[in-house]
């Protein structure tokens, strides 16, 4: 028994294990940088030309829809697990991006309107579920929050029209602001690398 105790001691105390720091950062610096410029570049040619990189973005959309389809459907042969929605999820894929692709102008504007409907549904229900909590004893926080989230989807479910009118401005906006802060994170991991610690 003691002889036992005293192994169990010593392997605890020799063995290192390796901890991530709270500090450490989860890609790579370099990765940051380039995610950071995509963004930045982004968000200028949605502030520059709006409509047209949104046409563009669209487009992609719907060819990515339709090959995820097509791999989702020819997966089958490998793997049939959950066969019924791999199947439903293909079907849908190929439709909706054949749709885009065969109408890449109209899809420019019923994609974002349809993206604009489902953020103001979204936000009734998260306004409600916020203002729900806050009667459960939330306090006053989530009531706020709450309010907030109604009035925002209130906004846009009544101009739908004309919040996807504005949305590549402010998708513009959030690219600027985002890879500006994500060139600056990268540069400050690069010139302070954290390392994992022993435990």
């Amino acid at each position: 028994m003691v002889n036992l105790s005293i192994g169990i001691t010593m392997t605890e105390t020799t063995t290192p294990s390796m901890s991530i720091t709270p500090g450490m950062p989860v890609f790579p610096w370099w990765l940051v940088l380039i995610q950071g410029i995509i963004t930045l570049i982004l968000g200028i040619f949605l502030l520059t030309y709006p409509y047209g990189t949104l046409l563009v973005l669209v487009t992609f959309l719907g060819a990515y829809w339709f090959v995820s389809g097509l791999i989702g459907l020819f997966s089958l042969a490998v793997d049939k697990t959950n066969a019924g929605w791999k199947i439903l999820f293909g079907i849908l894929g190929i439709i909706a991006g054949l749709a885009i692709l065969a109408y890449p102008y109209y899809s420019a504007f019923v994609v974002p309107y349809i993206f604009i409907i489902f953020v103001g549904v979204w936000g009734l229900i998260m306004g409600f579920v916020s203002l729900f909590a806050a009667f459960k004893g939330g306090g006053w926080g989530a009531g706020i929050i709450g309010i907030l989230l109604i009035i925002f989807a209130c906004i846009i479910l009544a101009n739908p029209v004309v919040t996807t009118l504005w949305l590549p401005f402010i998708l513009g906006w959030f690219g600027i602001i985002g890879g500006l802060i994500a060139i600056i994170g990268s540069i400050y991991l690069k010139g302070h690398p954290m390392e994992a610690k022993p435990a």
